[in-house]
């Protein structure tokens, strides 16, 4: 039997939401009726354009479960949005 590190076991038991800090804040403006573009989340967080995309991909994807919307605007930029 495989032995459980108190780090794993606290990987585990962790929530599926995001209550404080940037991805929060990633969250909130995807949330919002005209959504984000990927300029308004690296402004907002301060990240680098392919750390927002991880972040989309990895935790509001698969972690949180959320469903992304993704539609291109007329002047060529991608509009985030989570799917009500």
């Amino acid at each position: 039997m495989a032995k459980t590190t108190k780090s794993k076991a606290k990987k585990m038991t962790g929530t599926k939401t995001v209550s404080k800090g940037k991805g929060a804040t990633i969250v909130a403006l995807l949330r919002r009726k005209e959504g984000a573009t990927l300029a308004d989340l690296t402004k907002a967080t301060g990240w680098q354009p392919h750390s927002v995309r991880g972040f989309l991909s990895a935790h509001v994807g698969k972690k949180l479960g959320l469903k992304l919307e993704s539609t291109k605007r007329e002047d060529g930029q991608r509009v985030y949005r989570i799917e009500s």
